[in-house]
């Protein structure tokens, strides 16, 4: 990526430093995407960015990938060192900022590849430093949150988002910060994003954070005319948990 294609980015949070850009350029050299085209939201961590991808030949359509780009100055640094060293495959991280904030990358390419073998999720295709490249889960444009884009059938929604969250206990994961920001309505289907959080569900927090999830969704829901009893659904999760507490 020429060096100018990235000024009018500079502006945004200081995220494209010498070291972003760098590896920006070397991921564009390998082909992984050709140009950033626009910024489509900006989180707490991390700014999210829309890419095109090489076309095979004319005839081709225009092909996006979603690029997140992990802040290395403004981001809660000790937040994420903290969940980090609860989580078994990175007790021993090092309390190093650009470390803390790799490492960070890596989990959560590591956990959208967990949960795609059983539900649909933004294929990963590349972690790279702070640099994560994503499938663009939509048709022509990107896919909205639940938030801005609000199911026709709530109720219907509801459930399908149920029978991922349980898909997801099987293989030991709970989402860690789902709600309406982490949602997409693809086509009245729930695509989850943003597994930076996720843990597995017999971590010793894990059950108590499934349900905080869980009540985010309901509340949600219920405020968009669906009639969800959270008694009813706690207790076909408590039911799931035991089923799958003998199988882990």
């Amino acid at each position: 990526m020429a060096k100018r294609s990235l000024e009018k980015w500079k502006t945004y949070n200081s995220v494209f430093d010498e070291f972003t850009r760098r590896n920006l350029f070397r991921l564009q050299s390998q082909g992984i995407f050709e140009d950033m085209v626009s910024h489509i939201s900006q989180g707490k961590e991390a700014l999210i960015f829309l890419a095109t991808t090489k076309k095979q030949n004319q005839e081709d359509k225009t092909n996006y990938v979603i690029i997140k780009i992990y802040r290395l100055e403004n981001c809660d640094f000790n937040q994420m060192f903290n969940l980090l060293r609860m989580d078994k495959r990175y007790i021993n991280i090092k309390r190093s900022k650009r470390d803390v904030i790799f490492t960070w990358a890596q989990r959560e390419f590591r956990n959208i590849m967990r949960a795609r073998s059983v539900i649909r999720v933004p294929i990963p295709i590349k972690q790279y430093y702070n640099i994560l490249i994503m499938e663009m889960i939509g048709d022509n444009e990107p896919a909205r949150k639940i938030k801005d884009d609000i199911p026709k059938y709530p109720q219907k929604f509801f459930d399908t988002t149920m029978e991922n969250i349980i898909k997801m206990m099987k293989i030991n994961l709970v989402h860690g910060d789902l709600s309406q920001y982490n949602i997409l309505n693809n086509n009245e289907e729930p695509v989850f994003i943003d597994f930076s959080q996720a843990v597995p569900l017999n971590d010793v927090s894990g059950k108590e954070i499934l349900f905080r999830d869980v009540d985010n969704l309901i509340k949600f829901f219920n405020k968009n005319k669906a009639k969800i009893k959270q008694a009813e659904i706690r207790e076909t999760l408590l039911q799931e948990m035991d089923t799958t507490d003998k199988e882990l």
